[in-house]
């Protein structure tokens, strides 16, 4: 029974920093002796050299090893009238106002800095308005126009490292600092042996509904021996758009986790997923009594609870949660990610072993997972808590559920 943090111990909230950073500044001091020539050349080495680097800025800050100073950058014309950052840890959605960047007077340049520890991992979208018209001066006019803004929002055209999104099927852009957890299998790897990814769909059953399930196999299919099994939901976006199997592949070539079948249930979209998954009987049952039984009866996989992994992310968290707690005899180990834990009513001294992770910026839910991670410690549950610097983000859930494979499925 463990906890355990970023390996920094400084504070890990973002804050904003008034004014541009060092290298913002230096190209407005440039430009502000220059004639009009000049500063249009000026303006151009400084964007091809963001090109070269990528954005955003990152510069050290004096006499704060454990932090950076983070520049998003955006570089606007004319009709630009305001540049929005939506940045999953840091944006605040009910706020948007002050995740707006500032433009450069006498530049092209639209900027916002952010202090982050030096761990911090992220995703985020940028969007302008360049419609007719003064932002509004009302507070909450201006909440609505940037709300409806926020649909537009697109990755940052700077940034190179980008990530499939999800509803809607967007791209985010990936921030990671420098001393961000690594993720050594994330890329498929050349000369790896490939495992196989099939979709099927199951029969209506206790959900009402056909229900597609994506399934993992790993290389050669397993068959010599009964596989361990992970049920893992959201199989949509891991599997389908993610493509968690090239990490699964090098895991099991790299000896971290034994060949494992992955048992995938799709979303379906945002209000099946909003409606089925959580603490609700009927989900676990979906999973119990018909997935599992139906890849029984296809594959050779083990019936073992301790070698039964349901994992999940946010309310499909909660719903492994509530798997775990409701059906240990089917489902031993339970890794938890970003849960809303104020929604699990049930008993939890129960005989599985559970993985918390969740994120330092996610404030609604942080003591939750604290809480919740004593009450199993305390009823002798074999728990760890993982906290991440970063939010209810699928940049940081791939980097923490690889690690909890590891650690939960592992030899």
């Amino acid at each position: 029974m463990s906890v355990t943090t970023g390996v920094l111990t400084a504070d890990a909230a973002p804050r904003r920093v008034a004014g541009p950073a060092p290298r913002v500044e230096r190209v407005a001091a440039l430009a502000a002796d220059a004639t009009e020539a000049e500063r249009a050349v000026i303006l151009e080495e400084f964007w091809a050299d963001a090109a070269r680097r990528g954005t955003p800025l990152i510069e050290a800050l004096d006499g704060d090893p454990d932090h950076r100073a983070v520049t998003f950058l955006w570089r606007g014309h004319r009709a630009t009238r305001q540049v929005l950052l939506l940045a999953e840890g840091i944006a605040d959605r009910t706020d948007l106002a002050a995740s707006r960047l500032s433009p450069l007077p006498g530049t092209d340049i639209w900027h916002l800095t952010y202090r982050l520890r030096a761990d911090h991992r992220g995703s985020y979208r940028m969007a302008a308005d360049i419609s007719p018209g003064e932002p509004p001066v009302s507070a909450e006019l201006l909440q609505r126009r940037l709300l409806s803004l926020s649909a537009h929002a697109a990755p940052d055209p700077l940034n190179g490292r980008r990530m499939p999104g999800r509803w809607p099927d967007r791209d985010t852009s990936v921030l990671e600092l420098p001393q961000a957890p690594a993720l050594p299998r994330a890329e498929r790897r050349a000369g790896v042996p490939r495992g196989s990814v099939e979709r099927h769909r199951l029969p209506a059953g206790v959900l009402g509904a056909e229900r597609d399930v994506w399934v993992y196999l790993p290389p050669g299919g397993g068959r010599a021996a009964e596989l361990p099994v992970l049920v893992l939901n959201d199989g949509d976006m891991w599997l389908g758009r993610l493509a968690f199997q090239d990490t699964l592949d090098a895991l099991v070539a790299d000896g971290a986790v034994p060949p494992l079948a992955v048992l995938a249930p799709d979303a379906v979209d945002r209000d099946t997923r909003g409606r089925e998954l959580g603490a609700h009987d009927s989900h676990v049952r979906f999973l119990a009594d018909e997935l599992l039984p139906w890849a029984a009866g296809r594959w050779r996989l083990t019936a073992d609870p301790a070698r039964t992994l349901v994992a999940g992310q946010g309310l499909g968290g909660l719903a492994s949660l509530y798997a775990g707690f409701l059906r240990p005899e089917r489902f031993g180990k339970v890794l938890a990610q970003s849960a809303p834990l104020s929604r699990l009513g049930v008993g939890t001294s129960r005989p599985v072993t559970v993985r918390l992770d969740v994120g330092l910026c996610e404030e609604e839910i942080l003591d939750h997972h604290r809480d919740l991670y004593e009450v199993l410690r305390s009823h002798g549950c074999p728990v760890t808590l993982n906290e991440y610097n970063g939010g209810h983000d699928w940049a940081c859930w791939r980097a923490c559920l690889t690690e909890g494979l590891v650690g939960l499925l592992g030899h």
